[in-house]
């Protein structure tokens, strides 16, 4: 999932510290902290010991890390052993590995590519199931 060469343009080193939003047209290695919005056209990748909050668009995202916020990548999203995310993803291919831990929501498949613009009560030909209303008391409906 790395660059052709094997390696990543940028590298966040593990002593480094960055907040806001940061966009990259390679691949990205975070060693450290980052917090923000990510956009790289390349990989990413969130070594073991670091850590993201933020929402991330990629091509492809390999988490070994700690990642709270979404993760769109059009190509694969590949959660390792050691990884912790907490957040919904959205991508063309999934791999967990045994022992990675997943709190959230996922789509995957062609249309993971992209965050999905419609829910399941919108779609056409879906229904909602409408909720019962609960009796009002006596007191609060004006009868005494």
């Amino acid at each position: 999932m790395a660059e052709s060469n094997g390696e990543y343009a940028t590298v966040i080193g593990p002593d480094a510290k960055f907040k806001g939003e940061l966009e990259f047209e390679k691949g990205v290695r975070l060693l450290g902290y980052l917090e923000g919005q990510v956009t790289a056209k390349g990989d990413l990748l969130v070594a073991e010991g670091a850590t993201l909050r933020g929402e991330v668009q990629a091509g492809n995202i390999r988490v070994e890390g700690t990642v709270s916020g979404n993760l769109t990548a059009s190509g694969k999203i590949l959660l390792s052993d050691s990884a912790n995310l907490e957040g919904d993803l959205h991508t063309a291919r999934l791999e967990v590995a045994d022992g990675a831990t997943f709190v959230g929501h996922c789509v995957v498949g062609p249309n993971g590519k992209s965050k999905p613009t419609t829910t399941a009560t919108s779609r056409p030909g879906a229904t909602e199931t409408p909720k019962a209303k609960a009796p009002l008391e006596p007191e609060l409906a004006g009868k005494k």
